[in-house]
């Protein structure tokens, strides 16, 4: 839930959704105080995520980031993967996802440098991925409702406790829950759940090797 307006940028709550105008946004932005944070922009709400970042939600962003990767290198498709990278349309939305990737050729991919990718410039990610535990509600709410009007062409969002990825196709501004990838045509997403499941007991070279004999089987 959106909470009300904060009456100066010193009393701001991290971790919720705040009130905000985009010159507030980007004064927080260059606060060295949430150097560490990732920050979301929507509608007039800004949000900083400050929570700690543990090994499960790492090793899950890891798994997610070489599965991807992996099915589209094995049917040629061009892909490249940007992690807790920025992407800012000025003046109106900002989104700083766990994972996001450009698929497919003929995108305006961003260069390599160090400022937040102007949406303005460049072509949205082609799918995005959010990973968390006591964020996945905003995840599946306020954020996809942000990736919806973004141009985004699909979302994840992954409960890293249950390890449990919930998957939606984006088209004209609306999203459906989808049971098979639009952006990687085949992949199942049972599969990425089957992945993080054995990324409880397995190391991260048995679970490739489960991976390439999947895709080349299937």
């Amino acid at each position: 839930m959106l909470s009300s307006a904060t009456t100066a940028l010193e009393k701001f709550v991290t971790d919720t959704w705040v009130k905000a105008t985009w010159d507030q946004f980007l004064m927080l932005a260059d606060n060295p105080d949430y150097e560490n944070g990732r920050f979301y922009y929507h509608q007039g709400y800004v949000r900083i995520e400050m929570s700690p970042v543990g090994p499960r939600h790492g090793r899950q962003n890891s798994v997610i980031a070489y599965l991807v990767v992996l099915c589209a290198s094995l049917r040629n498709i061009p892909i490249f993967v940007f992690t807790n990278t920025s992407f800012r349309k000025t003046g109106l939305d900002e989104f700083q996802p766990d994972l996001a990737f450009y698929i497919g050729s003929g995108l305006k991919v961003p260069p390599d440098n160090n400022s937040p990718v102007d949406l303005n410039e460049y072509d949205p990610p082609t799918l995005v991925v959010e990973i968390g535990a006591t964020s996945i509600n905003d995840d599946l709410g306020q954020k996809r409702l942000l990736y919806e009007r973004s141009g985004v062409r699909e979302y994840w969002a992954v409960n890293t406790n249950l390890r449990d990825t919930i998957a939606f196709s984006i088209s004209d501004r609306r999203s459906g829950e989808i049971e098979e990838s639009q952006v990687l045509p085949g992949l199942a997403i049972s599969l990425v759940e089957s992945a993080l499941q054995r990324s409880e007991t397995e190391d991260d070279g048995a679970i490739t090797r489960w991976l390439l004999q999947t895709f080349t089987q299937g």
